[in-house]
């Protein structure tokens, strides 16, 4: 039988941009949490929802979708979604405003989530020495920031 004879590894000649690097860490953070997460039938994005409905109840439906980075749009089937499966409760508000608040089985589930969520960011964070991790969040915090506020220098899109 011939020897197969692998390829030595392409230069990445992205490896040195941040973005990419942020991209490439993301994808790889955010696979773990989902399947994480897949274990108590939620995707990220659910958790996500969980998590902030939790620590603000009676929150706007819009303001979730503002804070997580999700379109209206989206955010309609997200909140029937996880409203289907009896995890949160909607209130009108006012106009077509809707108030969010967990049920007591979506307190339940928010508890296990934050478990999960505070397992897979330790074993992220051990790849780190304190000094790092704090200096990381920080820059990542001022990253974020930019386009949240549309800082000079950079538009709210990324663009």
């Amino acid at each position: 039988m011939d020897e197969i004879s692998l390829a030595p590894a392409a230069h990445d000649p992205l490896a040195s941009r941040l973005g990419y690097l942020l991209r490439r860490a993301s994808l790889v953070m955010m696979a773990d949490l989902g399947a994480s997460l897949a274990d108590l039938g939620l995707r990220p994005v659910e958790g996500s929802i969980l998590m902030l409905v939790g620590a603000t109840p009676g929150c706007i439906q819009s303001d979730v979708g503002k804070t997580l980075g999700i379109k209206r749009a989206n955010m309609a089937p997200l909140i029937a979604g996880i409203h289907a499966k009896g995890l949160v409760a909607k209130a009108p508000v006012d106009g077509r405003s809707l108030a969010l608040s967990l049920t007591d089985e979506g307190a339940r589930l928010r508890a296990r989530v934050e478990t999960t969520m505070d397992s897979h960011e330790a074993r992220f964070d051990a790849l780190l020495g304190d000094c790092d991790r704090a200096q990381l969040h920080a820059a990542l915090a001022r990253i974020a920031q930019q386009g949240q506020d549309g800082s000079e220098g950079i538009a709210a899109d990324g663009r």
